[in-house]
């Protein structure tokens, strides 16, 4: 799409593809000065769609849109219920969709504040997320699982440095793996920080364990020797 073109011929584009209401509320977006307009997909998934969109200085931004009628809310209630945050959640798909998104910007908030290295969360409305685009130019940065490190001893080191940093500000990504690290210029970028939960869940310990089972298994794949005791002694400090 043309950079000069008005950002409301922009979104017509993408009317077949929205309802109305989402439509609303990316345009509320656009109105608002976050973005000119979408872009191209960037993922497409069954909880959601990434886009590129571009800004007015010509910078590109990620816009997530979480989707409202395939989501799985009964999954993310799942989630979201042992959340000490959102104990006063009240049930209602839209309710709870519009939460997962609040919690991810707060989360990736939490982190990069943390310095976790993770995409600097810009806004949020409704079930859309905009983050910062990761990666060079209009070219997104390839997950881990597409893109194998050149030095995997040194990438698993710096998963490993940001789990702690996370573990540090008392968080638990709750869902990492090779899906969910970019691979950017070698460093490790964590995304998609929706189901992340603090360590006052009483599920925290079980989804730590788990990512780094995750990461663990995945680096043994492609020859890596790693040992999961150890990694979590190096996050945890126990």
């Amino acid at each position: 799409m043309s950079q000069k073109s008005k950002p409301k011929e922009e979104f017509k584009t993408w009317g077949d593809v929205f309802d109305q209401f989402t439509q609303r509320t990316v345009y509320k977006l656009i109105t608002q000065g976050h973005f000119e307009g979408l872009e191209s997909p960037i993922s497409i998934g069954k909880e959601s769609n990434v886009f590129s969109a571009l800004r007015k200085d010509g910078t590109r931004v990620m816009v997530k849109i979480y989707r409202l009628e395939t989501c799985d809310f009964n999954r993310m209630y799942d989630y979201i219920k042992d959340d000490p945050r959102f104990l006063k959640l009240k049930k209602g798909k839209r309710n709870i969709i519009f939460t997962w998104v609040q919690r991810e910007y707060r989360n990736l908030l939490k982190a990069r504040e943390a310095n976790v290295s993770v995409p600097t969360p810009l806004t949020f409305s409704k079930h859309v997320l905009v983050l910062e685009f990761i990666g060079d130019n209009d070219v997104i940065a390839p997950k881990l699982k597409d893109e194998l490190p050149k030095n995997p001893k040194d990438f698993f080191n710096k998963i490993i440095s940001n789990m702690k940093k996370l573990h540090k500000a008392g968080l638990v990504h709750a869902d990492l793996s090779a899906f969910n690290i970019l691979n950017y210029n070698e460093m490790p970028v964590f995304i998609d920080f929706s189901q992340c939960t603090t360590l006052e869940s009483s599920r925290a310990e079980y989804y730590l364990e788990r990512d780094i089972r995750n990461i663990c298994n995945f680096f043994r794949k492609i020859g890596l020797n790693v040992d999961e005791a150890k990694a979590k002694k190096e996050i945890t400090g126990k």
